[in-house]
C-alpha cells in the first residue's frame, strides 16, 4: 500500500466516528426537545482563554491515564483498575507531602515516588493474581477499584479534616506548591507545572516500547503469548511488569492538579478520570500520538459542554453520549478499514501471483 493510502486510511476511521458521534447526538438532542443547532454552535464555538488554560491541564491528566491504559492493553491486559490506582496513589501521596517529611522541591519529588510506588503496587496485585491464580485481570481490577474508594473513604472519616460539611487532608507546605505558568490574565488560571509529566511520560512510552528490548518482548507478548515463550520471554514477569508500570503511570494522573491548585485531597479530588483514560486508549489505538488526540478531543467537549447548562436547557452529560460514540464508533471504523486493507493487500499479492505464473507459463510454452 502506498504512503497516502496509510495516511487516508488513518484518518478515514476519526473521521467516521466523529461524523457518526454527531449525527447520533443531534438525533439524542431532537429526541429529548432540543435544539442540535444551539448543542453545537456552543460546543464548536472559540473557547474562552480561562477554557483553553483548563483545557491544557484537563488533557494532561486525561493523556497520563489513557497512557497507563495504553501499557496494560499493548500487553494484551484489560486493566480497568485505572481509576482505583490514581485514587489510592493520590491520597497516599498527599498524606506524605503534607507531612512535609523533605522541604520545597524535594518533598514535591517525595510526593511523584509515592504516587507511583502506590499505584505501581496497587495495579501489581493484580497482575500477581493473573499469574499465580489465572484470575482475569478485568475482574480483580474492578474489585481493587471498589477496595481503593473504600479505604480511602475509610481513611478521610477518620484521621480527614473537616472543612466545612467536606474532610481532606492536610494542606502542603506552600514550598511545595507549584504556581505553574499564566498565558493570560490571572483571572483566567494558570497551566500547572506538572502537565510537563504527561510530555516526559509520553515520550518515554514511545522509546520504550518501539526502541528498547524490553518494549518488543512486550509487545511480543501481547501479539502473541505462543510466540513470545517460543523467543524466551518470560511471559508471566512480563505481565507483572506491564500491570506495575500502568499502575506507576496511573498514580501520575492526579498529581498535576495537587501541586498547581488543589493542595489537598478531598472535595477538590477529580473521579472518573481512569474511566475517561480507557475510552481515549482505545480512541488512540494505544499510540501517543493518538492518546494526545483523544485527551485533547475529550478535555475540549468537557470544557465546552459547561456552557450549556448555562445558555441553554440541554444538560451536558449529553456530551457524554457524544464521547461514547466516537469511542464505539471508531473501534468498529478500525476494523472496517482494517479488514478493507487486508482484502486490498490479498488482491495486490494475487494479482503479483498471477502475473508471476503467467510469465512462468510462457517461459515454459517457449
Amino acid at each position: 500500500m502506498t504512503f497516502l493510502g496509510r495516511v487516508l486510511g488513518a484518518l478515514l476511521a476519526p473521521l467516521v466516528a466523529v461524523v457518526a458521534a454527531m449525527l447520533i447526538t443531534s438525533v439524542v438532542i431532537l429526541a429529548s426537545g432540543g435544539s442540535p443547532g444551539e448543542f453545537w454552535s456552543i460546543i464548536l464555538s472559540a473557547p474562552a482563554d480561562r477554557v483553553y488554560v483548563n483545557i491544557i491541564n484537563q488533557t494532561s491528566m486525561i493523556f497520563l491515564s489513557a497512557l497507563a491504559a495504553a501499557i496494560g492493553f499493548r500487553m494484551n491486559l484489560f486493566n480497568i483498575g485505572v481509576e482505583g490506582q490514581y485514587q489510592i496513589a493520590s491520597y497516599a501521596a498527599a498524606i506524605v507531602v503534607g507531612a512535609a517529611i523533605l522541604p520545597g522541591f524535594l518533598n514535591v519529588l517525595l510526593g511523584l515516588v509515592v504516587a507511583m510506588l502506590v499505584g505501581s503496587a496497587w495495579a501489581g496485585i493484580a497482575g500477581i493474581l493473573r499469574v499465580t491464580r489465572g484470575v482475569s485481570e478485568v475482574i480483580s481490577t474492578i474489585m481493587l477499584n471498589a477496595i481503593a474508594l473504600t479505604l480511602v473513604g475509610y481513611f478521610l472519616n477518620t484521621y480527614g479534616i473537616r472543612a466545612g460539611n467536606s474532610l481532606r487532608t492536610k494542606e502542603i507546605p506552600e514550598s511545595s506548591q507549584l504556581a505553574g505558568w499564566t498565558p493570560f490574565l490571572d483571572r483566567d488560571g494558570a497551566i500547572w507545572t506538572l502537565c510537563i509529566l504527561a510530555v516526559i511520560a509520553g515520550v518515554a512510552f514511545s522509546f520504550v516500547l518501539n526502541r528498547t528490548s524490553f518494549g518488543f518482548d512486550l509487545r511480543a507478548t501481547g501479539m502473541s503469548e505462543t510466540a513470545a515463550v517460543a523467543s524466551g520471554v518470560k511471559v508471566s514477569r512480563m505481565v507483572v511488569i506491564a500491570m506495575m508500570l500502568s499502575g506507576a503511570i496511573a498514580g501520575l494522573i492526579w498529581m498535576p492538579a495537587f501541586f498547581g491548585a488543589a493542595h489537598t485531597y478531598g472535595s477538590t479530588f477529580q473521579y472518573g478520570l481512569g474511566f475517561m483514560g480507557i475510552a481515549v486508549a482505545l480512541l488512540g489505538r494505544n499510540r501517543p500520538l493518538g492518546i494526545l488526540f483523544g485527551a485533547v478531543l475529550f478535555a475540549f467537549l468537557n470544557e465546552q459542554s459547561n456552557r450549556l447548562t448555562l445558555e441553554t436547557d440541554i444538560s451536558q452529560n449529553v456530551v457524554q453520549i457524544t464521547q461514547g460514540v466516537i469511542v464505539l464508533a471508531v473501534v468498529v471504523a478500525y476494523e472496517v478499514v482494517r479488514r478493507r486493507q487486508v482484502a486490498a493487500e490479498q488482491n495486490r499479492v494475487k494479482r503479483e501471483l498471477d502475473k508471476a505464473r503467467a510469465t512462468t507459463d510462457e517461459a515454459v510454452s517457449a
